[in-house]
């Protein structure tokens, strides 16, 4: 029960933080594109966090152990899958850096958001598919 009242205090911590970053960047006179694209991202992000945080919160209820066999392998296999693109998506960054005319911190900021999308997709699309063998 800890886990998940600490998930969902660290889901609110970052809601609130995205909330005063967007209070801030709402008072500059003009919000890049590439901002308002992060800020979408860390919304489905913080939606992946709210989905997984209600998801143990009904396990726990039902009386079901927090960590089963199951539930472990799927969260290897998630962090290996998710690994191995990520690096290909690091690969396509430094391949583009020099293409395009982006700030180097809202690169690294957009392949760190990319890493999450990855990691959040592959853990949806298992946890529904399940993985073979199973």
């Amino acid at each position: 029960m800890k886990k998940v009242i600490l998930l969902f205090a660290l889901i609110l911590m970052v809601i609130i933080s995205i909330g005063l970053w967007f209070y801030k960047q709402s008072s500059l006179e003009a919000s890049e594109k590439i901002e308002i694209l992060h800020f979408g991202i860390i919304i489905l992000v913080i939606a992946f966090a709210v989905f997984i945080g209600i998801k143990r919160y009904l396990s726990l209820k039902r009386g079901e152990p927090a960590e089963d066999e199951m539930s472990k392998n799927i969260l290897q296999r998630t962090a290996a899958v998710s690994y191995y693109i990520s690096l290909y998506l690091w690969v396509f960054i430094l391949f583009i850096k020099d293409r395009v005319n982006i700030d180097t911190e809202q690169l690294i900021g957009s392949g760190i958001l990319g890493m999450a999308i990855i990691y959040a997709s592959i853990a949806v699309f298992l946890n529904f598919k399940g993985m073979k063998g199973d």
